[in-house]
């Protein structure tokens, strides 16, 4: 009697323990069977989209620079030029010009250390410190790649340019300057902001900003299409540099910071 008391003791044991199991494994299971929370395979796939990328814009910046450096303009550029620059409404005139005004000087350089003191005085100190060398960074590389490169400006004789710039022509140092800085505030914006009416204009006047200033620069004359294109390529290389650092850095550097403590993860 004793031994058969024991044994279903021990039945009773292994039955309850699977009742308590059996709600976390039926929730394990619902995730898992409504893909809810991606599995390797998906983890895999998109870092191996991500690498091809990289190493597509990688090449083909390269082969940009290379023939900028020996071609003053492509047959493409000035096509895409006379396309862009016969859109003449007003208020399309007026938004790019707009839009390329930011980026020059020295209103870009306020703007940066405006949205830059913002963000330290809003607890985001760290992401404060990541925006400020990851803009000093690509800005300085862009002077060096328009030295090494050296070259020139469209002229007025093929396109209409709206003033005269007196340095190089590739890269687009404000395509550079929107994709890192702007770019990176829109991935900022993207994670660490809850769902609402802010997080959604700031995505959408960013977005736009990164899309927008490209045209605004072939729409004034002062770049080349090619220009724009390599432009884009490298900055996407230099903010996913940027959001990789700030990631694998933020939580040895955040701890004391008084928002924003943990790695973003999605939105």
């Amino acid at each position: 009697m004793a031994n058969e008391s024991k044994l279903a003791k021990r039945r009773a044991g292994k039955t309850a323990g699977k009742a308590v199991r059996k709600p976390t494994h039926t929730w394990q299971q619902t995730l898992v069977d409504t893909g809810t929370v991606v599995g390797q395979s998906w983890h895999r796939y998109r870092a191996s989209v991500f690498q091809g990328y990289v190493i597509i814009a990688i090449v083909t910046f390269i082969i940009l620079a290379v023939l900028a450096k020996t071609v003053a303009y492509f047959t493409f550029d000035v096509t895409i030029t006379h396309a862009v620059q016969s859109f003449t409404v007003g208020w399309f005139s007026g938004l790019m010009f707009a839009i390329s005004w930011i980026g020059f000087e020295p209103q870009a350089y306020g703007i940066t250390l405006l949205l830059i003191l913002l963000l330290y005085a809003s607890g985001l100190k760290w992401e404060a410190v990541v925006s400020l060398v990851s803009v000093a960074i690509s800005t300085t590389l862009g002077i060096v790649l328009k030295i090494l490169i050296n070259r020139p400006r469209p002229s007025a004789d093929l396109v209409k340019v709206v003033s005269t710039l007196h340095d190089y022509s590739f890269p687009s140092g404000h395509v550079l300057y929107f994709c890192v800085f702007f770019g990176f505030l829109l991935f900022l914006a993207y994670t660490l902001l809850s769902s609402s009416w802010l997080r959604t204009v700031l995505l959408i006047v960013l977005g736009a900003l990164v899309t927008l200033v490209g045209l605004s620069r072939i729409y004034e004359g002062q770049h080349w299409a090619s220009d724009v294109l390599a432009s884009y390529l490298l900055g996407s290389l230099c903010l996913a540099a940027t959001i990789f650092a700030y990631r694998m850095s933020k939580p040895r550097f955040s701890r004391k910071q008084p928002v924003g403590r943990d790695t973003p993860h999605g939105p």
